[in-house]
């Protein structure tokens, strides 16, 4: 499975959860096997992805390892508010 699946599996998931899913942007960087995906939504919906105690976006970072363990990879994912 190529990084770009994990971006679109990002994207997936975070536009099944927000109210506006058209200011969903996931940004990627490679660092060795390290992906780096960062998410990025609208102000309002930054509660829905992060979720309480970040449960959601635990649960979304466990799914992407899990994808990219199977390429050999490993990945990281943040949601960063770009205000």
């Amino acid at each position: 499975m190529k990084d770009d699946k994990l971006t679109g599996l990002l994207e997936y998931i975070a536009t099944s959860l927000v109210d506006d899913p058209k200011e969903v942007f996931v940004d990627e960087y490679k660092q060795g096997r390290t992906v780096h995906l960062e998410l990025q939504v609208a102000p309002e919906d930054i509660g829905r992805v992060i979720g309480k105690r970040g449960r959601v976006a635990n649960a979304m970072r466990s799914l992407l390892k899990v994808v990219a363990a199977r390429n050999g990879q490993q990945v990281t994912m943040d949601v960063v508010d770009f205000n």
